[in-house]
């Protein structure tokens, strides 16, 4: 069975696909710069940040001390994590096969 976004419009289809035309790391920057505030950037970069923590056996004590996440955002991602339409989990595994994900998303 396909896909069933729980949300869908043309609107966010043009965004995602935006998103999908970007070639570099410059590009991002860039487009998120002028996309998002700061703090929405720096929300969804922490997410992730922890998504791979979670991934990683890291205790929710020890991501709240490194990444400032309240437990209730890290409760949301690890429900994500394992029940969720498996966004975080290909994303984390398409960064580790490329090298190291959390350095590259770090620089």
């Amino acid at each position: 069975m396909p896909y069933q976004p729980v949300i869908h419009s043309e609107e966010i289809d043009r965004l995602y696909q935006a998103i999908l035309k970007l070639d570099t790391l410059e590009d991002c920057y860039r487009f998120f710069e002028d996309l998002c505030t700061i703090q929405e950037v720096r929300a969804m970069a922490q997410r992730l940040h922890v998504a791979h923590m979670l991934q990683t056996g890291t205790t929710y004590h020890d991501i709240v001390v490194e990444t400032g996440a309240s437990t209730a955002t890290i409760s949301r991602i690890n429900r994500c994590l394992h029940y969720g339409a498996g966004g975080y989990e290909n994303v984390l595994r398409r960064l580790a096969e490329e090298g190291d994900g959390e350095k590259q998303a770090d620089e």
